[in-house]
């Protein structure tokens, strides 16, 4: 039953798969390995981390702690916590597991519009790519939802019978409620469905599909608001899932004309190469992944800004087009394969942490390193950890002390700069003053972490650094300084 709904098999045993995925996992693990013991690579993931801790402890996201991030990232999180406790080892494990499933899809996208060679490499390129250059070793939700996604596109291009359909738009469903972004990409695959059923007159029968992924989404997303439901907070988990985003996007932090150019450049690439027939153009698969990848970009356009793992949803679609243009390409002379070993010196990044676990295994004696480790470490060596502490930087420590940010706001130490995103955390503060206010006026923590040499909120935010600078100044005193990271206590 399950090989005709997904014959997996088939594929499979055309280039020892057994062998084909034992070598994505060992090249993932040996990229991502060493960053299994930093503290954080972005401060995004950390904030995932206590939400994930919170929802494990029995609160609804957006409940006790709240980030912008659809419930899915935050459950991922919850669950590995759930069954391995407190453990940086199987969040990282299991974020290297979503890596090599996404390349073991793009290597199935692949070969069934290319040879198996240009398949293998492909995915060896999305394992690369979503692990380095950038904060990408850490777990992110682009991590969870391209995984989903690109899982919804290997079911759509591998069959296409109703049942299939209906797990690509659970796969969709799961990829939106990781990040709300993918949408983009998942209107942009209905509508192109859409047009080649009305093109090859299969009407009835295409609308029955495309219906059946609009069903599988829609479950997710209703599960997701279920929880909520029950509890009577279904205008929480609304606000939070859908207004709170496109208010943030609203506030115009950053202009979209700052990306157009990228996506207008790649899109004119896609187009010459599609006339050009460095892709073949008759195969609509092709046109699929053309079409999700402009999906992808587009939503970086709306967002206004492209950060380094933003693009991890980009990467596999772009890699298999570029993997199906290069086999068009006369194939490279063998007095140049030398020039291969160059690829050697890529994973620089991971042979650099390497070196540094080793260092610090030696110097501290623990793999584990990081000031977001080693100031947890420290106050409870010296019994400071039952304090009252407000994290303005390393705030995975709430993680390792079992404490609890300050204010709902300053969950994620950015947010409490983000004014616009307040009414939707069911914040009385109207403003980013009165909630720094309140923190160091009302809350007044015993210890405040910070990072040397660098300004505790953002450098346009002069009035909020002005004011949390005069408070350390009046009522602190700096207790101990790790590596980069300040540790104030208080005297007044």
């Amino acid at each position: 039953m399950f090989e005709k709904v997904f014959p997996f098999k088939r594929y499979f045993n055309q280039l020892y798969w057994k062998m084909v995925l034992f070598v994505f996992f060992c090249l993932t693990l040996f990229i991502r390995f060493p960053f299994f013991f930093r503290d954080y690579v972005d401060r995004d993931e950390s904030t995932f981390i206590l939400l994930g801790q919170s929802w494990a402890d029995g609160f609804l996201p957006y409940t006790q702690l709240w980030d912008l991030k659809p419930p899915i990232t935050f459950g991922f999180f919850a669950l590995i916590i759930s069954l391995f406790g407190k453990s940086f080892l199987a969040i990282r494990f299991f974020g290297a597991l979503l890596v090599v499933g996404t390349a073991l899809c793009t290597y199935f996208i692949a070969k069934r519009m290319a040879s198996p060679k240009t398949a293998f490499w492909v995915a060896i390129g999305t394992v690369v790519f979503l692990s380095l250059f950038g904060s990408l070793q850490g777990v992110m939700s682009e991590h969870i939802s391209i995984f989903f996604f690109t899982l919804g596109i290997t079911f759509l291009v591998l069959r296409t019978s109703f049942l299939n359909y209906f797990l690509v738009g659970l796969c969709f469903g799961l990829a939106i409620m990781a990040k709300l972004n993918m949408a983009y990409p998942a209107l942009f695959v209905g509508l192109y469905l859409g047009w080649a059923f009305v093109r090859t007159r299969k009407l009835s029968s295409g609308f029955i599909k495309l219906v059946l992924i609009a069903i599988g989404a829609l479950l997710i997303i209703g599960l997701t608001a279920l929880p909520y439901h029950t509890q009577g907070k279904l205008d929480l988990w609304f606000s939070s899932v859908f207004e709170a985003p496109l208010a943030y996007s609203n506030a115009k932090h950053h202009s979209a004309t700052s990306t157009l150019p990228i996506f207008l450049l790649v899109g004119l690439l896609f187009f010459v190469g599609y006339w050009k027939k460095l892709l073949p153009k008759t195969d609509c698969r092709v046109t699929l992944l053309v079409v999700t990848s402009l999906g992808v970009l587009l939503s970086f356009v709306q967002a206004g800004k492209i950060n380094g793992h933003y693009l991890i949803q980009f990467y596999p679609f772009v890699l298999v087009l570029l993997g199906i243009a290069l086999e068009k390409l006369p194939p490279l002379h063998k007095k140049y394969y030398p020039i291969l070993l160059l690829l050697l010196f890529v994973p620089m990044e991971s042979y650099l942490e390497y070196a540094n676990i080793i260092k610090n295994k030696n110097a501290k004696g623990s793999f584990f390193n990081g000031e977001g480790i080693d100031i947890p470490n420290y106050l409870k060596a010296e019994k400071l950890d039952d304090k009252s502490i407000f994290f303005t930087e390393y705030h995975i420590g709430y993680w390792l002390l079992d404490k609890q940010s300050p204010t709902v706001a300053s969950t994620h130490p950015s947010n409490v700069t983000r004014e616009e995103l307040f009414p939707f955390m069911q914040n009385p503060r109207s403003t980013a003053q009165e909630e720094l206010k309140y923190i160091t006026g009302t809350v007044r923590p015993e210890l405040i972490i910070a990072r040397k040499n660098r300004s505790i909120f953002d450098g346009r935010r002069r009035e909020l650094n002005k004011h949390i600078d005069s408070v350390i100044k009046a009522d602190y005193t700096l207790l101990k300084t790790i590596d980069k990271g300040l540790i104030y206590q208080r005297i007044n």
